[in-house]
């Protein structure tokens, strides 16, 4: 089994819920790739700890996005902790690749492959923290099987493919239920949501019980980025 440091505070970040504090994880899909380097490093030194690369293949989501060039580009561009979810069919095949380019975390969907236990050892495998992610009407018991296999569980609140969506107020509901299973049986599992979030809707996403909210155009979409990630980590912390 490989195993890979840490890098920076991202170890530490990894154990939110030991702490008080939300992580906001900024979504490079709404990033100006021609300046990925430094809006990287713009939100790294507005506080962010995690940088979250969505991949997506054109198959299991109908939109193609990032590969493995762009994950080791952030990873050569930040300390912070890279969060990599792979929307893509049959995952497994992929998960050493994006760990050698620099994934500290790979997420896979539950819906992209049969084997998802298989794909979870693959990423357990290749030194990564694990990731298990469900679309909005898959349901939960899947994530409720899998809590002692993984180190995240990531709830859509978008159906995948594409920023800028609206966030599916369904997904509350989801995360509160989620929630207590995770602290009755699997306390060290973080909860992650992805999709729609903004200033309107993640103090809601906090409160239902995400640790780590993914925003990309409410971060990158804004003429200074760094500045948008402080106004939602204010937010999510009921500011």
């Amino acid at each position: 089994m490989r195993t890979r440091p840490v890098r920076g505070d991202a170890r530490a970040a990894c154990y939110a819920h030991a702490v008080p504090e939300p992580i906001i994880a900024p979504s490079v899909l709404a990033a100006d790739l021609g300046h990925l380097a430094e809006q990287v490093a713009a939100v790294e030194a507005a506080g962010a700890a995690w940088i979250h690369v969505d991949v997506m293949d054109g198959h299991f989501v109908p939109n193609l996005s990032f590969g493995v060039p762009v994950v080791a580009a952030v990873r050569r561009a930040t300390r912070c902790f890279v969060d990599v979810h792979l929307m893509i069919d049959a995952p497994e095949r992929w998960v050493d690749a994006y760990v050698d380019a620099g994934a500290d975390l790979v997420s896979v969907h539950a819906e992209a492959t049969p084997h998802v236990h298989r794909a979870l050892a693959a990423v357990r495998a290749a030194g990564a923290k694990v990731g298990l992610a469900v679309n909005p009407l898959t349901p939960l018991a899947v994530l409720e099987d899998a809590l002692p296999e993984i180190d995240l569980a990531l709830v859509m609140s978008v159906d995948p493919g594409f920023g800028g969506q609206r966030f599916l107020d369904g997904a509350r509901g989801r995360l509160e239920h989620l929630r207590r299973l995770r602290d009755a049986h699997a306390p060290h599992v973080l909860l992650e949501v992805d999709g729609g979030v903004d200033e309107h809707t993640i103090q809601r996403a906090r409160r239902a019980g995400a640790d780590v909210l993914v925003a990309g155009s409410a971060v990158f979409g804004d003429d200074d980025p760094g500045a948008a990630v402080r106004r939602l980590a204010e937010i999510a912390r009921g500011g």
